[in-house]
């Protein structure tokens, strides 16, 4: 099913300007790359994270959760801003709240404090407001550290 685009083009970054998450939940630091069918974009783990200080003293990882928040606020916040805007205009963005529904994700590799990351996302389907996305987090070796499927929905704020 395609959903029909008549409303504003975004730019990256204006689609990065737009995303809800601020510092210090804000896990992209630019758009690079956005369309009908995909988006792209990076981050770079901080080593003053607060969280690596637990997790894991003496051996810091990033935790599974915060690559899966930065996987949705590009793959489901990022892209379902960019469709919305393409199909009902920029005030319809302005007004919904995007919120995470469900992912299923593999991952297969660790993220150190200090690494790059390069999150991709392709459209599987937009539909009543519901983006589901395939995406894919690489470290700037190349090597894929997550992917899987993940998807939520736009609705009004009250």
């Amino acid at each position: 099913m395609s959903e029909e685009f008549d409303g504003v083009v975004l730019t990256p970054r204006e689609v990065f300007e737009l995303l809800p998450q601020k510092e210090p939940f804000l896990f992209v630091d630019e758009v690079l790359e956005v369309s009908d069918e995909h988006i792209v974009a990076c981050f770079t783990f901080r080593e003053d994270h607060d969280f690596y200080r637990g997790h894991f003293p003496g051996r810091p990882v990033t935790p599974g959760v915060i690559l899966l928040e930065s996987l949705a606020q590009v793959g489901v916040v990022g892209l379902g801003l960019y469709l919305i805007a393409r199909a009902q205009g920029r005030d319809a963005v302005l007004d919904a709240l995007a919120l995470f529904a469900d992912a299923n994700v593999e991952f297969t590799g660790l993220v150190s404090p200090g690494d790059r990351v390069t999150i991709r996302a392709n459209k599987v389907f937009f539909r009543r407001g519901k983006v589901r996305s395939e995406a894919e987090m690489t470290l700037d070796d190349g090597t894929v550290v997550c992917s899987g499927t993940i998807s939520g929905m736009g609705v009004p704020r009250q």
